[in-house]
């Protein structure tokens, strides 16, 4: 099943402080299934985020959505808080289905195609949208062009919003050795942006 459009715009907890979180991960650990569901709406819209601009095809990015949480609902017994908060933990599982998804065969024969990102929200007239839409695209261009390593990073930090500690967890790094990933990374976007976008 598909997240849904309304699902996909942000999250729908009323306290999604660290300890809102925690308890609804203990109850959804133990089979609450409304618990596992108000998660879902909390984190869907950041994991889709991430997955969209990883794999730049909205019906894709929705699959793996779908995967990531079912996946999370199969194995939550197992989570363990080791250091590991349960965003960080969705976006591993997140990142390992797009490395799946990038080895398969079906995948290579997809993105040899060159098809402009879905722009989510149009500019205010045609002209406005037009070269948002050409800067986007030359961002993603650039994006693409990065290790993926660097590309994660450059996601789940500028574009999921996750601290350099979320990120570290969800990566297996350190901390210092994803402030030095995000240096190169932003360090290597710049220079395959073009002069008018940097």
């Amino acid at each position: 099943m598909r997240p849904s459009r309304e699902a996909l715009r942000g999250p729908a907890l009323p306290d999604p402080s660290p300890t809102r979180v925690e308890a609804l991960v203990d109850l959804a650990r133990s089979g609450d299934g409304e618990a596992f569901g108000a998660l879902y709406d909390h984190y869907v819209a950041a994991i889709h985020r991430y997955l969209y601009y990883r794999v730049s095809d909205q019906v894709v990015a929705e699959d793996l959505t779908s995967e990531t949480f079912f996946r999370a609902l199969r194995s939550i017994e197992s989570f363990q808080w080791q250091g590991k908060d349960f965003g960080a933990w969705l976006t591993t599982i997140a990142r390992n289905l797009v490395t799946d998804h990038f080895k398969s065969s079906r995948s290579r024969r997809e993105v040899v195609s060159d098809a402009l990102p879905e722009r989510a929200h149009p500019g205010p007239g045609p002209e406005a949208g037009a070269l948002a839409a050409l800067t986007s695209q030359r961002l993603v261009t650039a994006l693409r062009q990065l290790g993926p390593e660097q590309q994660d990073c450059l996601v789940m930090r500028f574009l999921q919003g996750l601290s350099i500690a979320e990120t570290a967890r969800a990566m297996g790094r350190t901390e210092g050795a994803v402030k030095q990933l995000q240096l190169r990374a932003i360090r290597g976007l710049a220079k395959r942006l073009p002069e008018d976008l940097r």
